[in-house]
């Protein structure tokens, strides 16, 4: 069902459909990830951040489908950024697995490692705790490092902008396979993608549908372009991601949804027609331009639309 693969620079495959994990309670999330992979899901992306591997591990081993199957990605978070595989080898033990087929830089924000929070540790004034006598690119060298030892198939980032990415390239033995980044409708960031795409990096869209209630739903251009094709709104959403090359990651805990958001996502993809595809790209520009997760970490990211 999900045998929609994209190519890696390093020669690897990714299933261009994820299941997301994020905010997923770990009494749903078993039972999620169970169903996705049961109903054609071959992705799972997770991170260390959510809290809720472990119960992804148990959904992996109760569906049945050999670990060999199943791309999985987790992420390295802002307080393990001088201690990579030990965080790493957290994730490791609570999916229950011995490789990731991806590991990301979460935020390319180094936090405070010993501060008061094992997430986010915070300063007197309340702003974040940031470790800024660390620099991203020696994070990169300990994301080559686990890479080298075959504890992980690919590495990558996210929420990295060009400038990020840049700046991780002027030291970089291994070029990011990946960026992750809040990618849908209102915040199409087409410049960051041409540009990933011409250094040869997959662009994976989490939020494809806005995040949290799935605002985008409502949007009136996408919806009268899913009854033209007798599609569902959320369908195009994902279809128009899809027929840019993205990876798209949606997240869902209700079976019905899952299922559906798969087998959508692949007619959309069939139908959406070039045209389609060139009024959804400029529905942001037509004043919707909106970015839903701007987290305060104090810090000039690069990117565009940024608040």
């Amino acid at each position: 069902m999900s045998s929609h693969l994209i190519k890696l620079n390093n020669g690897e495959s990714i299933p261009a459909i994820g299941l997301g994990t994020w905010q997923s309670k770990p009494n749903e999330v078993t039972r999620a990830v169970d169903v996705a992979l049961r109903n054609g899901y071959r992705h799972i992306d997770c991170a260390w951040a959510y809290g809720n591997e472990k119960e992804v591990g148990e959904g992996l081993r109760a569906s049945g489908v050999p670990r060999s199957e199943v791309f999985i990605t987790s992420k390295l978070w802002g307080t393990y950024h001088r201690r990579v595989e030990e965080c790493l080898d957290e994730t490791l033990a609570n999916l229950g697995t011995d490789y990731l087929d991806l590991y990301l830089i979460h935020w390319p924000v180094p936090m405070n490692p010993s501060g008061n929070h094992p997430k986010f540790p915070t300063r007197p004034d309340g702003s974040r705790d940031r470790d800024e006598s660390w620099d991203i690119r020696d994070t990169w060298k300990g994301m080559e490092e686990v890479l080298k030892k075959g504890k992980v198939k690919s590495i990558g980032v996210s929420n990295c902008s060009e400038m990020m990415v840049e700046k991780i390239l002027t030291t970089a033995n291994v070029i990011p396979a990946v960026n992750q980044l809040e990618l849908h409708l209102y915040n199409p960031q087409h410049k960051l993608v041409a540009y990933l795409k011409a250094k040869g990096i997959v662009v994976e869209a989490y939020s494809p549908l806005g995040s949290t209630n799935s605002p985008l739903l409502q949007d009136e251009v996408a919806t009268d372009i899913a009854k033209r094709h007798e599609l569902k709104t959320s369908d195009v959403l994902l279809g128009y991601l899809l027929k840019k090359d993205i990876v798209v990651l949606s997240k869902s805990v209700n079976p019905a949804r899952i299922e559906t958001n798969l087998v959508g996502a692949l007619e959309a993809y069939k139908k959406l027609t070039t045209e389609d595809v060139v009024v959804l790209d400029n529905v942001a520009a037509n004043g919707k331009q909106k970015r839903f997760m701007m987290p305060p970490w104090g810090v000039d990211l690069g990117f565009e639309n940024w608040g």
